[in-house]
């Protein structure tokens, strides 16, 4: 049985074992990082040097990391089609959705979370939380103008390019109630919650 080694809280986390669920694969995931520590101990580092979360640990000993890698690698591995789309350039499309997670949208929201979910209200820096909110407002209009092409982000068909952007607009939306009208983005993200592995790994777990 494959290991995932991070909490369930973590957004990167969350990316693994969504595809996970999605794949039907069974796996065990351990606590790490955050409130239960440990990612910074040598036993740890040994099999991720960046010290973050998740790490896929398999059967035979082979780790990989980073979050993304590890959806794309157990999706070709399981030739899990529910994830990835046969379509080369589909393919390369969800790619890019996921890269611009981590390029864009994810640095984007990240002042608004910290300041809101991990920071005490006193400690708040408001002008920070404020141009988050802004900076990934504009995000979400880039990707709801995309959607108005397609039904999810690589075509008409869910791939795993839908998961990262999904992990954050899951954020975006308990964050920024006060968010502009998005009818693309909205219809999209309304699909996405009606999947299983969605709501079981996603919209279940509290903000933390």
């Amino acid at each position: 049985m494959i290991k995932i080694w991070g909490r369930n809280t973590s957004a990167n986390v969350q990316k693994v074992i969504w595809a996970i669920g999605e794949i039907g694969l069974p796996h065990e995931r351990i606590d790490i990082g955050g409130p239960f520590g440990g990612n910074r101990e040598a036993a740890y580092l040994a099999m991720n040097p960046n010290g973050l979360v998740p790490t896929l640990e398999e059967e035979d000993g082979f780790l990989l990391w980073e979050s993304n890698s590890i959806v794309r690698y157990l999706a070709a591995k399981h030739r899990a089609a529910v994830l990835e789309p046969a379509d080369l350039r589909a393919r390369a499309r969800a790619s890019a959705w996921m890269d611009w997670q981590l390029s864009v949208l994810g640095p984007a929201i990240f002042q608004a979370f910290w300041g809101l979910i991990r920071t005490s209200p006193e400690k708040r820096n408001h002008a920070a939380i404020e141009e988050s909110k802004r900076r990934t407002t504009e995000a979400i209009a880039l990707l709801d103008a995309e959607l108005g092409k397609s039904a999810f982000v690589a075509g008409d068909a869910f791939s795993y390019g839908d998961i990262p952007p999904a992990v954050m607009a899951n954020r975006y939306r308990q964050l920024v109630p006060e968010r502009p009208a998005f009818p693309n983005f909205e219809r999209w993200y309304t699909a996405i919650a009606a999947r299983p592995a969605y709501k079981a790994q996603v919209a279940a777990v509290k903000l933390a």
